[in-house]
């Protein structure tokens, strides 16, 4: 998809010529730089035909500060960044840098003529729970602030937007706190100006979720919804009904159990109506709390059974989604499998009934300790790879660096880092971040490299530095993709 940093340098012409969507890869717009934009929407402008999203645009070494970026595309694969669509201002009372402006929504209001930007407005304590509210007359802005409000007067904290296809009407999602009194998720509409919130629709009532986002098929609405687990991934639910004023299903699970979604979060979802497919795209997050700023993007095609009344995630590595069909085209690649590896030092072929062929690679802990792929078929120019994971630090003690959280006082690291050399270049070697898993769970984390043409291509993998220890995750297979064309 996004164009990468390839053995320190910025590949532009990927970047510039992108076309394919790579979940959990570092995105980088046309300029190289990384796409910014976390917890955020998108929105289809009617005017130009063009996508843009909006997202908090996290500063390295704080967690707030940033404001709102916004990028946009005509592909959903190739980003322009088109700068910070509303900015901190010192000293400003709801949003100065010290301030919370998350999960950003942007919608047209008909009637002012206007865009308007709705998000999580609040204090560094959490102790506001407001929405805020700006204005442009241009989608990608400067937005003005107009206010930050209490929605009828009740709390908000993680904050959707949704509007009806079939009759153009908005609608407010948030969840109204973390309070014993609160842990709703309140569905209310706006009015006709889209100022305003004006009427509660429904309220799921305290299931304790967050992050919530609706996507809506010819037939049925689908509530997706996250668990409250901080940065800590868990399984999205969802809910459905046939109208948005219930009766709504009891929530079921939408990814594969303990994947944790891909390790993402619900954020955002969009229906792309092609002209020969309707396909919709879940929009997750995959924090990583270590660095915020560098948090990457899980966005997935949705599979919808109307009859089933079912919705899940569907993964692919890599896939081609055109915006103008709607159709969605997973990329195919060739896979090396752990069995033929080369192990080096401590690591070690170790039984695992889950893995391919029964086996796993594990004990990856430094530049002594590796495994080597051999014999990869390269094309010359640039390749995504996938990296076939398992990363079990959940099974550490609460009171140990990186102990399971599931313990009284654990902590989470949420990765493992390993390094990746090609043909033995030992001088400019790739990180490979891999968040966790679970036990038996094999998850894939994505690298683009650059291998040579034919046949004769090597991977060695070794661990690096995670804050903590010095060990890569157990690897499973690799899988190469061709280049994109």
């Amino acid at each position: 998809m996004i164009g990468f940093r390839i053995f320190g340098l910025v590949v532009l012409a990927v970047s510039v010529h992108a076309k394919w969507i790579v979940p959990g890869a570092r995105w980088r717009d046309t300029d190289g730089g990384l796409v910014n934009a976390h917890a955020g929407g998108v929105t289809l402008d009617q005017a130009t035909g063009r996508f843009f999203w909006f997202g908090e645009y996290k500063v390295e070494g704080q967690e707030e500060g940033g404001g709102i970026s916004v990028y946009s595309s005509d592909d959903l694969a190739t980003w322009k960044n088109e700068g910070i669509a509303l900015a901190p201002i010192e000293g400003h009372p709801f949003i100065a840098p010290e301030h919370i402006i998350q999960r950003p929504k942007v919608v047209y209001s008909k009637n002012t003529n206007k865009y308007h930007m709705w998000w999580h407005a609040d204090n560094s304590t959490y102790g506001w729970l407001l929405q805020g509210f700006a204005q442009s007359e241009n989608i990608a802005g400067p937005y003005k602030f107009i206010d930050a409000t209490a929605p009828l007067g009740n709390w908000s904290q993680d904050f959707g937007l949704f509007t009806d296809y079939k009759d153009g009407q908005a609608y407010g999602l948030y969840s109204n706190g973390d309070r014993k009194e609160g842990r709703d998720v309140y569905l209310t509409s706006y009015n006709d100006d889209i100022t305003g919130l004006d009427k509660v629709i429904h309220r799921f009532d305290k299931y304790d979720l967050e992050a919530p986002t609706i996507i809506q098929t010819e037939t049925s609405y689908f509530a997706l919804m996250s668990h409250k687990t901080g940065y800590r991934p868990n399984n999205v639910v969802a809910f459905r009904a046939n109208s948005l004023k219930g009766p709504w299903s009891q929530p079921f699970i939408v990814s594969p159990l303990n994947t944790r979604t891909f390790n993402s979060q619900s954020g955002f979802s969009l229906r792309i109506k092609g002209t020969k497919k309707t396909s919709y795209l879940y929009l997750g997050d995959s924090w990583d709390s270590n660095s915020l700023w560098e948090s990457r993007y899980i966005w997935l095609p949705l599979e919808i059974d109307e009859e089933k009344k079912s919705l899940r995630v569907v993964w692919h590595d890599v896939y081609d989604l055109d915006v103008k069909t709607g159709e969605v085209k997973p990329i195919k690649g060739q896979a090396y499998y752990g069995k033929d590896a080369t192990v080096n030092g401590d690591a070690f072929k170790q039984e695992a009934n889950f893995g391919s062929h029964g086996v796993i690679l594990t004990g990856i802990t430094g530049n002594d300790s590796t495994v080597t792929f051999s014999n990869i078929k390269g094309a010359g120019k640039p390749q995504w790879v996938s990296f076939y994971y398992q990363n079990t630090d959940d099974m550490g003690f609460g009171d140990q660096p990186g102990g399971s959280p599931d313990r009284f006082g654990g902590k989470w690291q949420l990765r493992r880092i390993s390094s990746v050399t090609v043909n033995g270049n030992k001088e400019n070697v790739e990180t490979l971040y891999q968040r966790d898993t679970h036990k038996g769970i094999i998850l894939s984390a994505p690298l683009l490299l650059n291998l040579t043409k034919g046949f004769n291509n090597t991977i060695t993998v070794g661990g690096l530095w995670n804050g903590w220890e010095t060990k890569g995750a157990d690897l499973d297979r690799l899988v190469v993709y061709p280049p994109e064309e």
